[in-house]
């Protein structure tokens, strides 16, 4: 017998050490050959005071095995409590999250039967690197941080996912109309990857507009990859739409270590009461298998769910009358499914994972050109609120230096200096652009006096951002207006 491979799982919180229990039951009993190492995380760990939700001795245990079977949680309201999903995934350098969502018609409710989309999603960065600052009275931020690493990785495994599955396209959704820098790299780092790969489809959608067309037409994709925060709120549209939250599993996946759940949360009201829908921490379970090398014993029980899904077989939360046979509790259901390992669907599309899933994952280009950065200006924020903005502008011009000269004052991104609109409304937030004249060069020393001859002038600097020219390219946004 081959030696098991270790794999750390979490029991969690709310309904999950009843879906731990069923998912364990149905893949031990299918043959996975598993060595468990139970991890405590969760509600009772943050109430002792780890702010992380996890003890600390247990990121050893998750960097050992490298895998990681994980129930939901529950988050303690209030407090510092950080989530600790996304505490493993950057932790751990789980770049890749990966959703499918497959409609189950006609034994699952859903208005598109022949759905079947992979949501590929950044996972460290964007918005969720959790950056955020209160900066004056009215005005609070939140940095949105896209990297050429971390988009390289993303789309890459995405590329690749599709040639292992064979699937034929790969979609990109971004909203570089209007985040023109970072949502751009992100475009820009999609086209050149898809470059490389000329036998696999690809396309762009401005994410607004493609949002709606996989909610009115998700058979018009297959895999589509995006940043970090369309890729949460899209994942669960399109797991709702196939048909239920509560049948969609996912992966995280990492250059080392790879975690395994269901999308959706606790559920603290259905606890113990033996009704929760095993099938999302299940169907992570049969991606865990892949992932480890235990192909046929993952065919075997998502062959087997899927048979009982389409003998009407189902928990409270997709029971319909008319279409189920029977309602079952969690433990029923866990059941069923070990009463059909060996059997295959005769109308749902039986499952197969005897294609390679061996993915050429992302590593780092140590050639890759760096830019030439100089120094032409710098953005300047203000806590103000002494008056109108053309009496800023006045006055801010006095404190200007023959070489940063004050060029335009925004608010919330908007222009309303010089010639501003008397009906833009303005916040205590200002953004005051200094440059440089025509791009020249200046010494990090000019920035400095400057702020200088700001505070001493009783102005209240709240932030600045030095803006370089990156090959002769701006390396910072123009302004509205």
């Amino acid at each position: 017998m081959t030696q098991r491979i270790p794999i750390a799982v979490a029991y969690g919180d709310g309904i999950g050490p009843e879906i731990m229990k069923a998912t364990l039951d149905i893949i031990q009993t299918a043959g996975a050959n598993i060595e468990i190492e139970t991890v405590e995380i969760g509600e009772k760990v943050y109430l002792r005071g780890i702010e992380t939700g996890m003890d600390p001795n247990a990121w050893e245990l998750l960097r050992r095995t490298k895998v990681f079977l994980k129930a939901p949680i529950t988050t303690p309201q209030g407090g510092g409590y950080k989530s600790l999903n996304v505490t493993t995934r950057k932790a751990l350098g789980l770049y890749a999250n990966v959703r499918p969502s497959v409609s189950y018609s006609p034994f699952v409710h859903t208005k598109h039967p022949v759905m079947n989309v992979v949501i590929i999603r950044e996972n460290e960065e964007d918005l969720y690197a959790g950056i955020e600052h209160r900066q004056t009275d009215q005005v609070y931020q939140c940095l949105k941080l896209i990297t050429r690493p971390g988009s390289e990785k993303v789309i890459r495994y995405a590329f690749e996912y599709a040639r292992a599955n064979g699937r034929k396209k790969v979609t990109c959704f971004v909203k570089d109309n209007i985040m023109k820098l970072t949502d751009g790299l992100f475009h820009k780092v999609f086209d050149e990857t898809a470059a490389a790969y000329p036998d696999i489809e690809n396309e762009l959608w401005i994410v607004d507009i493609g949002a709606a067309k996989l909610a009115d037409t998700p058979e018009h994709f297959d895999v589509i990859v995006m940043p970090n925060l369309y890729g949460d709120v899209l994942s669960d549209v399109a797991a709702q739409i196939a048909g239920s939250v509560g049948l969609a599993g996912s992966s995280n996946i990492g250059e080392q270590c790879a975690m395994f759940e269901a999308i959706h949360g606790s559920a603290p009201r259905r606890a113990g009461q033996n009704l929760a829908n095993p099938s999302g921490l299940l169907l992570a379970a049969v991606m865990m298998l892949v992932h480890i090398g235990q192909s046929e014993v993952a065919a075997r029980v998502h062959n087997a769910w899927l048979k009982t899904i389409e003998d009407g077989i189902h928990t409270y939360d997709i029971f319909k009358e008319g279409v189920s046979r029977q309602k079952a509790g969690t433990a029923e259901f866990a059941a069923a499914v070990i009463r059909r390992l060996g059997d295959v669907p005769s109308v749902l599309t039986p499952v197969s994972y005897e294609v390679s899933h061996s993915l050429s994952l992302w590593q780092k280009n140590g050639h890759h050109k760096k830019a030439e950065k100089r120094l032409v200006g710098v953005d300047v924020f203000l806590d103000w609120e002494q008056g109108s903005p053309d009496d800023l502008g006045s006055a801010l011009s006095q404190v200007s230096m023959e070489s940063l000269q004050l060029q335009v004052i925004t608010n919330r991104g908007v222009k309303v200096w010089p010639n501003g609109l008397p009906e833009t409304f303005c916040t205590d937030h200002w953004r005051c652009r200094f440059l440089s004249n025509e791009g020249q060069v200046i010494a990090p020393g000019h920035v400095v006096e400057l702020l200088k001859r700001v505070t001493e002038s009783c102005f209240d600097n709240i932030k600045t951002e030095n803006l370089y020219l990156f090959d002769g390219v701006p390396g910072f946004s123009a302004v509205h207006g």
